[in-house]
């Protein structure tokens, strides 16, 4: 009922488990038991006042004290020692700084893939707006046309479907991050998967499909669209023997810097896939 509660009034309510109550007792001292009303009532209001006093470290959300003194409780981290054990302290506040350390990490990892996402959008927004200054229909990977760009969704004015030869039973070709289109829908040009950090195994099976599964696939251009400096990294793992049938296709590497400079003028002067040949490598 407590856990319930807490979802209707997050700031007043706490949750209430056998790790929380243990964490509670170890930071209070107090001998809160599981499963009796009364004792979790006390123990909210030990839990507001404690809430209050270390506002400035802590969320009005209740359940941001809940989860420190579940970790607590848990086993995670150790309680605050009393300020009468010094050497128990000094324990503790280097275990404190480890935890800030590793928050720290976390913090960057989670910011790291934030700008990848980020990244990654641009540069299929780039593909897209350079295959409609072509003349190409534009498809956009099915999980990715909602995210945001430049103030619409990335999926705004592209295609709302494969051509048929295409989508029949591979439910995967849907997810390449952007096709090509002829303009009456007649073949699919050329197809991108965009690998900013992550490990290419995934794109290129997806274009595998398309190549070698799918009625249109003969004769499509296919691009790993990629940081510069990942050139070598996506080379050795081409070389895999999961890959041996990679090299027929003729995949051709296209780095952020040159698709970056020339994407402008490919689609004011360019015409078919030619400029994007010019640009990218044979893998």
């Amino acid at each position: 009922m407590a856990n319930l509660l807490y979802f209707v009034h997050p700031t007043i309510v706490m949750p209430f488990n056998t790790a929380i109550v243990k964490g509670y007792n170890a930071v209070t001292g107090s001998s809160v038991k599981l499963g009796k009303w009364e004792h979790y009532l006390s123990m909210r209001e030990g839990g507001l006042r404690l809430n209050a006093q270390h506002r400035n470290a802590l969320s009005n959300d209740m359940g941001a004290l809940a989860g420190l003194l579940f970790d607590i409780g848990s086993g995670r981290y150790a309680a605050p020692p009393r300020d009468d054990d010094a050497a128990a302290l000094q324990g503790w506040e280097a275990d404190l700084e480890k935890v800030r350390e590793e928050s720290a990490a976390a913090h960057k990892r989670w910011a790291a893939e934030r700008e990848s996402d980020a990244t990654h959008t641009e540069i299929q927004g780039w593909l897209r707006d350079l295959g409609k200054s072509l003349g190409y229909g534009v498809w956009i990977a099915s999980n990715d046309q909602g995210r945001s760009y430049q103030g619409g969704r990335l999926g705004d004015g592209c295609l709302t479907q494969l051509p048929a030869q295409a989508r029949a039973g591979l439910d995967s070709v849907r997810l390449i991050d952007v096709i090509w289109v002829e303009a009456d829908g007649s073949k699919v040009a050329a197809a991108f998967e965009v690998e900013h950090s992550t490990s290419i195994y995934s794109g290129i099976v997806r274009m595998l499909d398309l190549a070698l599964g799918t009625e249109l696939g003969a004769g499509v251009s296919m691009f790993l669209v990629a940081p510069d400096a990942r050139r070598e990294d996506v080379r050795s793992q081409l070389r895999r023997p999961a890959f041996t049938r990679v090299a027929e296709l003729g995949i051709r590497y296209l780095p952020y810097s040159e698709l970056g400079a020339h994407r402008d003028a490919i689609g004011r002067f360019g015409s078919g896939l030619k400029p994007l040949n010019e640009i990218s490598h044979l893998l």
